[in-house]
């Protein structure tokens, strides 16, 4: 991989590091033969495919053009390579900003100590973690490369992680071709949300990088969260949440601004993943057959958790509050298309100004009244 960011942002995290120590130690996906890996790879592609036309029919959205997102299955090592290139992305002008700090001194004997290749062995370690628990994803942001294609005029990609897919329809004990169905479903309508809504990708980036340019932390306590994750993972320090009254990564490294900015995010993404989750189960009746089956053994996979380490980590790495945004963001979802119809909710993909605020997604009556009120 070429180098994103230039020399600063290198300097502070060695990218291919922590691509080689995730890959190193990523957990060996479910065995399968050769004959039957490649049957789910071309059906994950079939039903990607499929996806489209029972999620744009549903939604009603972006019916009129068509997109040139790819869809990739890949394999851990090849999630892990992806969302490197992602972080790398998104994250550089946070880097630069704390290289800039490092330069003027705050924070300079611990960086000089720790260095580029210890935080990339760190998140090395965290990236195995997840992706042996990524079922799909759509990455808005991602950068193309020769083995990584991307959508044009910075579109991103849709992949599917074929082992981790294979792996939990396994676990759940469930039809696998209305599992795989009912997954394609799910990551479609992210990328139907982005292809279309042209404004959406662009509203969110700036959001973020407003978040990480209010980011007023010493590097050393950015470098001690990354630590902490990767010593719970580790085993080192496994209730290492516990020492911060519960607080997760993000939460410990907010400023007063990142809040305001974090509640908008925060109300964004639980729309996204609520709708996905709405229109997953709305379509579902109609193509997949044991979907009923599929959605209870789901939930109940989600409630139960994993082990207390598991527990910990998600705590720490804020994952529990993505699983909030799936409950709270599809009753809003449920919420507002019972009482406005299909058409009406859509009206939320009008602008910035008609996405629902945090508090909005608590209250599904409030945006109907804001947002239709002041549009009739």
């Amino acid at each position: 991989m070429t180098s994103i960011g230039g020399a600063a942002s290198s300097q502070m995290v060695d990218w291919n590091l922590a691509v080689a120590t995730a890959t190193r130690l990523v957990r060996p996906g479910p065995e399968v033969s050769r004959d039957e890996a490649r049957a789910v790879v071309a059906e994950l592609r079939r039903h990607a495919k499929a996806s489209e036309s029972h999620v744009r029919g549903f939604t009603r959205m972006g019916t009129d053009e068509i997109h040139d997102t790819p869809v990739l299955v890949v394999d851990r090592p090849g999630w892990i390579r992806a969302n490197v290139a992602g972080f790398r992305e998104i994250l550089r002008p946070l880097l630069e900003k704390m290289q800039e700090r490092r330069g003027s001194g705050t924070g300079q004997a611990v960086l000089g100590a720790v260095g580029g290749k210890v935080t990339g062995v760190e998140l090395g370690m965290l990236l195995s973690f997840l992706a042996s628990r990524v079922l799909g994803q759509y990455e808005t942001f991602a950068p193309a490369s020769r083995d990584l294609p991307a959508g044009g005029s910075g579109g991103g990609r849709l992949l599917l992680v074929a082992p981790n897919i294979v792996h939990v329809e396994r676990e759940l004990d469930v039809h696998p071709h209305d599992f795989r169905l009912w997954v394609c479903l799910h990551e479609e309508t992210h990328r139907t949300q982005f292809s279309a809504v042209p404004w959406l990708r662009d509203h969110l980036e700036g959001e973020i990088q407003s978040f990480l340019g209010e980011t007023d932390v010493d590097p050393m306590t950015v470098l001690e969260r990354v630590r902490e994750a990767a010593q719970s993972l580790a085993g080192g320090r496994p209730e290492a949440e516990e020492d911060d009254g519960g607080r997760s990564f993000v939460e410990l490294v907010q400023t007063p601004g990142q809040r305001e900015i974090l509640g908008r995010l925060t109300a964004v993404m639980s729309l996204l993943e609520g709708h996905a989750d709405f229109v997953m189960d709305g379509v579902g009746p109609e193509v997949v057959p044991s979907v009923a089956e599929i959605r209870e053994k789901f939930q109940q996979r989600r409630a139960k958790g994993a082990s207390r380490l598991d527990t910990a980590l998600r705590k720490l790495l804020g994952l529990d509050a993505k699983l909030r945004q799936y409950r709270d963001g599809e009753r809003f979802v449920r919420a507002v298309v019972d009482q406005v119809g299909m058409d009406g909710f859509n009206r939320v993909w009008t602008s910035p100004n008609t996405l629902p605020t945090k508090a909005e997604i608590s209250a599904p009556a409030d945006w109907i009244a804001r947002v239709h009120r002041k549009a009739d």
